[in-house]
């Protein structure tokens, strides 16, 4: 099975579901993205995850809006769309983050990035914008900036490294799977801009068939070495 079958089978990058165009770079933009990933990264249903973002996001778009929202009205938000398990915690990171990216980097990612010395130094730096921010946000937030930003080249997730694992990739480890992955999307015409969009593939192969053991079902079954 090509790679391509699998996109089109599983569906492509989370950001443009969530309508978040990246490829320009807009702070705006890049900061919804954040938001979402922020979101996305905790152990929680990915469509309570997106009706929480989409809550949040018409009140507040910006780390100054929302550390002008509050954290009562976050915290509300969060359990109106139903993410009460991780509603305190949540908005305390959302908050923090968007003041440590207000005072370190004057509200701009892009700055953020330009100050990384690295690809690693970068995903150190995201980490470091709030306690509650975890390698697999991390990985959410810069697998879809690959191509985009020139230090943004982050392993795969977890889900994905599984799925990736199951079609036979040799990779030892999740930064040399990016690699191997890289090269075959390469093969089949695809490019660096596009390879997010195999990378989400993957991430929902892993969580809803390779996790569950869904093999018999499975979009991948012709390709997986433990089907």
């Amino acid at each position: 099975m090509p790679l391509a079958e699998l996109v089109s089978s599983l569906g492509g990058r989370f950001s443009l579901y969530l309508g978040i165009k990246l490829s320009e770079k807009e702070e705006r933009e890049l900061f919804r993205w954040l938001l979402a990933s922020s979101l996305l990264g905790a152990p929680i249903r990915e469509g309570t995850a997106f009706k929480a973002f989409k809550a949040i996001e018409r009140e507040a778009s910006s780390p100054q809006e929302v550390v002008r929202l509050g954290w009562d009205r976050i915290v509300e938000l969060l359990d109106i769309s139903g993410y009460t398990r991780y509603d305190f915690k949540t908005a305390d990171k959302l908050i923090e983050m968007s003041n440590n990216l207000i005072e370190r980097y004057d509200g701009s990612l892009n700055r953020l990035h330009d100050e990384a010395e690295d690809s690693i130094g970068l995903e150190f730096k995201i980490r470091g914008l709030a306690k509650g921010i975890g390698p697999e946000t991390v990985v959410i937030f810069l697998r879809e900036l690959r191509g985009i930003w020139r230090k943004a080249d982050p392993p795969l997730s977890s889900l994905a490294f599984l799925a990736a694992k199951n079609i036979g990739i040799k990779a030892g480890d999740k930064r040399e799977a990016v690699r191997e992955l890289l090269s075959m999307w390469k093969m089949e015409g695809g490019d660096v801009k596009n390879f997010v969009d195999l990378e989400s593939a993957l991430v929902r192969l892993g969580r809803d068939y390779c996790k569950r053991r869904r093999c018999k079902i499975c979009p991948a079954s012709g390709i997986c070495s433990s089907g």
